[in-house]
């Protein structure tokens, strides 16, 4: 799905939403923005580590482990983060004992997994009692998503697109409703946002075309033609620049109370 491509090219076209995300999320989440000792978090599908920057320097890099099943951000992340415990496992499969995290956060993440119910639980099982187990998707349910406008132009030129809202826990009581089915009872939801200003629509525009993720690859089928339509679709839905757009994503946060899930 688009997502085994060079490091770089992730971070230009999701990086500039993800970055700032990270960092709220990780308030929503009570991870500290100075190192508690003893408290170790896990960063469950890392990508090019938005969200593992901002817990190592909160934690410290021996207190963070990180995970992501493209084999080129697992790299990406281990030059990064010279001597972080990374490797390259799903979410429904961690390579970790029970009960090893106090903060288990899957950042943007959890509407990608293979099977999203058995990625959450085994959060919860990696995850120590009185831990916590968070995760955020974009909200595709409404125009407060980061790639509201591009699928809007992409519905206009192909109506039967795949435009990435038909994915899990990306609609309003979507991602409660995972946790509940993982027997995560009692969690708590929010919606996050994050405004990111675009000086110009040239640069908004040139991270679509590198081939990142179902966007990506939407441009990357269309004709010469119909890419250039869509692009042109696309300034026309967007105000003059420099506009700024703001980007809503669901998150829900669960403590675990007990030994089991």
């Amino acid at each position: 799905m688009g997502f085994e491509v060079p490091a770089q090219a992730y971070r230009r076209f999701m990086g500039r939403y993800s970055e700032p995300l990270a960092v709220v999320f990780a308030e929503a989440c009570d991870v500290p923005a100075v190192g508690a000792p003893g408290l170790r978090s896990l960063d469950v599908g890392c990508g090019t580590g938005a969200l593992t920057q901002v817990l190592v320097e909160r934690l410290g890099v021996e207190a963070v482990g990180a995970c992501d099943p493209s084999e080129s951000f697992v790299a990406a992340v281990r030059s990064r983060f010279p001597g972080l415990d990374v490797r390259r496992a799903t979410a429904e499969s961690l390579p970790y004992d029970d009960a090893s995290f106090d903060r288990t956060l899957a950042g943007l993440v959890v509407h990608f997994m293979a099977d999203p119910v058995a990625g959450l639980a085994d959060m919860a099982r990696v995850t120590a009692p009185g831990g916590v187990v968070g995760a955020t998707v974009w909200d595709y349910e409404t125009a407060a998503g980061p790639l509201s406008v591009f699928w809007r132009a992409a519905r206009i030129l192909d109506p039967d697109v795949d435009d990435e809202s038909g994915l899990a826990g990306v609609r309003k009581g979507q991602l409660p409703a995972l946790f509940e089915s993982a027997g995560m009872d009692g969690a708590v939801p929010s919606l996050l946002s994050v405004d990111v200003v675009h000086p110009s629509f040239e640069e908004w525009w040139e991270p679509f075309t590198l081939g990142v993720g179902p966007a990506g690859d939407f441009v990357q089928r269309l004709s010469d033609d119909d890419r250039r339509t869509l692009q042109a679709r696309c300034r026309e839905l967007l105000p003059p620049a420099p506009f700024t757009v703001a980007a809503g994503a669901w998150t829900v946060v669960w403590t675990k109370t007990g030994a089991g899930v």
